[in-house]
């Protein structure tokens, strides 16, 4: 590990360097997904780069870490994510002139600490796709308790002919697999035609849950002696040999 003084620094002090993975703009991948509520305790903290005044914005740790092979320690931390902060413009020159990469250094703070330090990183985009939105994080919990509640209502919801809490679990790509599996399950005894519609209307990411949908569908429409007109979509009577829509003829 280096412990060459980087700009800004009053004392010489070791810096961490972040992995290629985590030096790149990130999305929300499903390991941050996962994190969320862990990280919801930080989101209230507030703390200030040394080097500009700036708040340090709370991030999600990527889930590699080169250094000491002992990980984190923590779900977030906090970054200096300024651009125009001292540490990180000057540090581009200090890093090309010293070790001859093009990176560049941003303030780190780990939570519990009173002192921070500088870490490197390979691009400007390193850490701001890990910045964590409470507003996010405020959506998914109303996701979730919207599919607890889903959920819930699915022992009941035949008996009741509740088709509401079926159709959310299935047209919600985010809710557990699972639970989407046993909602399709109950298409059939529900034996609702209305299910039909909304659910043509949605692109389902999961194939295999699509082609249990579908022979759902199918089997509801069977049924009901019903069928869908290949042009228009609309439900037609099985025996009809003209669409009473659309004027397609069978």
């Amino acid at each position: 590990m280096c412990h060459s003084r980087c700009p800004g620094q009053e004392q010489t002090k070791p810096f961490l360097r972040q992995s290629s993975f985590a030096a790149t703009s990130l999305t929300c991948v499903p390991w941050r997904i996962n994190m969320l509520n862990a990280c919801k305790k930080y989101l209230d903290e507030k703390h200030y780069c040394p080097h500009c005044k700036e708040q340090l914005s709370c991030c999600s740790t990527p889930p590699i870490h080169v250094g000491d092979g002992l990980g984190w320690g923590t779900e977030a931390y906090f970054v200096c994510l300024n651009d125009e902060c001292s540490l990180f413009k000057n540090g581009w020159e200090h890093i090309e002139m010293q070790f001859g990469h093009k990176a560049s250094y941003r303030y780190m703070l780990l939570p519990g600490n009173t002192e921070g330090t500088p870490m490197m990183v390979g691009s400007r985009d390193a850490f701001k796709g890990c910045v964590i939105d409470p507003e996010s994080i405020k959506l998914q919990d109303e996701r979730y308790a919207r599919e607890k509640e889903a959920v819930s209502k699915l022992d009941t919801c035949v008996a009741g002919k509740n088709l509401e809490p079926v159709l959310f679990l299935l047209l919600d790509e985010a809710a557990d697999r699972k639970h989407r599996e046993r909602a399709a399950d109950l298409l059939i005894e529900l034996n609702d035609l209305s299910s039909i519609d909304p659910i043509r209307n949605h692109t389902f990411r999961d194939d295999s849950l699509a082609h249990k949908v579908n022979l759902a569908i199918k089997q509801l429409l069977k049924t009901n002696f019903k069928k869908e007109c290949p042009d228009c979509a609309e439900i037609i009577k099985a025996q009809a040999k003209k669409c009473q829509h659309c004027g397609k003829e069978f």
